[in-house]
């Protein structure tokens, strides 16, 4: 069954190079001062996607990594999911030129069974992502230039209580520059053996309190090997423009708007290419009315057309989106947080149809609406104690009213240490893929989507640390258990065919999750991840059990990194990243050790050059499941930035 919408010894050599090496990234974006680590710095730090509200990241209870803009600039990354990889709380798998699994927790899914990773929220300024046709991600689709990103705040853990469905095992929140930040031009051109692309972009005023930036990049990946090391023939190209204003209008108001368009195409080794265009359009209006108290309107509108190569299958999804959203004060000890926000989507979908299988919709055309409404107390209990009670209520088109609560205790013994547990229950609700699919194996109906398919639930319970721990260090410890049911298989029907989905099985997941930082000196900085994790899932009694467990994902039971960042001088940096995934259990997958690393030289004020490599220790390696996943090649590139 396949769905296509659009679709140790030289880790030890490797860790000691870590340790005598020079870590570089763009020099005119890179802190010389690698020395300044403490509590008080994490404070600088503002979080927004715990709370919904920004805090300072020492006092966000939960298990959030931020991934800064210097991050992304030092490490040389193109895209969103090579920028995700230095997040130690999520998993990456690149499986082709242009697509990746990507999650938190677990649950990567399996191509083979039909089920994909469908628990990760993901937003970009507050605009939610994922398809709603089956709760995953193209992530192909989604690019926003590394020269524009604030920071990337990934939440491992459910975020259902403030974000809705599809936040069981984590959230990213993908936030930009302001307008402001980006004035000038900029122009970056970048050659390698797999990827050329070339940036432009130029931010100015409009009036006395208006900016603006427009952008134009294209990018393109050749093919990668296929798993028998034959040529893929799956490369990719994506030209895409934007643009951002923000303006200031006095009183406490900010208007935002910004958009993006880009067309898609993808390679295949017997037809045509296949394509997929999108645009989108967000506006976003926020009055602050006091120091404790704000007020914001959101709305978007996205659409998005995928046309496959072969058969003319494919869709087009249209959503429009709006939401409101007020903090205020109530008294010296509560912090209120409310919104509501209401989603309507339209899509059609192409069938594909074959002599060996088709892929059919039973409505292919449909316009859906979802309604949301959250509230979240944060409570004062004395200087040290918080307790955060919240709630959202979300009205899907296929399961109804879902209520997700969510409870929080946080304890600062002191300024430098947090401590946290939490309580909350997330829920991934019915799509069309789970309730209106058909599809045959020639004449035959196989396998059809069931109306009466459930919601996957999780309740978790989580528990973290995060503290100084020396004047130059810092760590941040989680753990978790989390239970789940109702989760996705495949049933029989009372017929035997055709095969139909249910809700049949039921388990447990537990893991730890650290992370922390240490400066060696003011100009060397060594930070490290690690993440361990173990899955007990089984059917329920009159469950059919095919397809086994591993349906549900084929994940490591461990991965983890270390990074050292390197300032000799004003105008030289080096960094590198030694990262380590086990072995996939099944189907099998052996574990491997790269290492990532880049060079930036500044030539001069407004000219840099930098060389990266990736996947340097092996010819190539594979990430995910044979044979769906390429050979992932060593690959190096030279890029230039000059500014104007």
């Amino acid at each position: 069954m396949s769905i296509r919408l659009r679709v140790l010894p030289r880790g030890a050599v490797a860790l000691s190079l870590l340790a005598l090496s020079i870590d570089m990234a763009c020099a005119n974006a890179v802190p010389q001062d690698l020395g300044s680590l403490s509590l008080e710095d994490l404070g600088n730090v503002v979080v927004s996607s715990v709370a919904k509200t920004p805090e300072p990241l020492s006092d966000a209870a939960a298990a959030v990594y931020v991934i800064s803009h210097d991050d992304i600039l030092r490490s040389g990354a193109t895209s969103l999911p090579e920028m995700l990889r230095l997040a130690p709380n999520l998993e990456i798998f690149q499986t082709s030129p242009s697509n990746y699994t990507i999650t938190a927790r677990g649950f990567s899914g399996n191509n083979g069974a039909q089920n994909f990773p469908n628990k990760l929220l993901v937003l970009i300024d507050g605009r939610s992502v994922y398809s709603p046709i089956f709760s995953g991600m193209y992530w192909n689709d989604q690019y926003v230039m590394p020269e524009n990103i604030d920071r990337i705040e990934v939440i491992s853990g459910p975020g259902g209580a403030l974000w809705g469905a599809n936040a069981v095992n984590g959230v990213i929140n993908i936030i930009t520059r302001a307008a402001a930040d980006t004035q000038g031009g900029v122009l970056q051109l970048g050659a390698g053996n797999q990827e050329s692309g070339m940036a432009v972009q130029y931010g100015g005023k409009l009036g006395q309190s208006a900016h603006y930036r427009l952008y134009a990049r294209d990018v393109r990946r050749r093919s990668f090997d296929n798993s028998a090391g034959q040529d893929a023939h799956d490369g990719w190209r994506k030209p895409q423009l934007g643009f951002r204003v923000d303006w200031d209008a006095g009183g406490g108001n900010a208007v935002m708007l910004q958009g993006d368009a880009h067309e898609g195409r993808m390679e295949h080794p017997s037809s045509p290419d296949s394509r997929s265009t999108e645009a989108d359009v967000l506006a976003r209006w926020r009055h602050t009315i006091s120091d404790t108290s704000s007020f914001q309107l959101q709305a978007y509108y996205d659409y998005v057309h995928s046309r496959s190569g072969d058969d003319g299958s494919g869709f087009a999804l249209t959503t429009w989106d709006i939401e409101v959203q007020h903090h205020f004060a109530l008294g010296e000890r509560q912090a209120i947080v409310w919104g509501a926000g209401d989603r309507r989507y339209h899509y059609n979908i192409r069938p594909r149809i074959s002599p060996q299988s088709s892929l059919l919709w039973d409505p292919a055309v449909n316009t859906q609406n979802l309604a949301n409404a959250f509230v979240q107390d944060q409570i004062a209990l004395g200087s040290r104690v918080r307790l955060t009670l919240g709630v959202k209520a979300e009205n899907d088109p296929y399961s109804g009213l879902s209520l997700m609560p969510s409870a929080k205790l946080s304890w600062k013994p002191d300024e430098n240490v947090l401590l946290w547990t939490s309580a909350s229950r997330a829920v991934r609700t019915p799509t069309p893929f789970d309730q209106d699919v058909i599809e045959k194996l020639g004449d035959t109906t196989f396998l059809v989507g069931n109306p009466d398919f459930r919601r996957e639930k999780l309740t978790a319970y989580e528990a973290g640390w995060r503290g100084q721990v020396a004047m130059r260090a810092t760590v941040s410890v989680s753990v978790y258990y989390n239970v789940y049911d109702d989760l996705k298989t495949v049933e029989y029907s009372p017929t035997l065919l055709p095969l139909l989905w249910g809700n049949g099985m039921e388990g447990h997941s537990l893991g730890l999750e650290a992370w922390g930082s240490y400066s060696v000196r003011d100009w060397w900085q060594l930070s490290a991840g690690f993440v361990a994790q173990r899955q007990k899932l089984r059917f329920k009694p009159g469950a059919s059990g095919l397809l086994g467990v591993s349906q549900a994902g084929n994940d490591p039971d461990h991965h983890g990194f270390i990074r050292s960042l390197m300032n000799f001088s004003d105008r030289w940096t080096l960094s590198l990243n030694l990262r380590q995934v086990g072995a996939l259990p099944d189907p099998k997958v052996p574990g491997y050790v790269e290492l990532d690393a880049r060079l930036g030289w500044k030539v001069t004020d407004q000219w840099g050059l930098s060389l990266s490599g990736f996947s340097l220790l092996h010819p190539w390696h594979q990430e995910y499941v044979f044979p769906d996943s390429d050979r992932i090649g060593r690959s190096v590139m030279l890029n230039t930035r000059v500014t104007f």
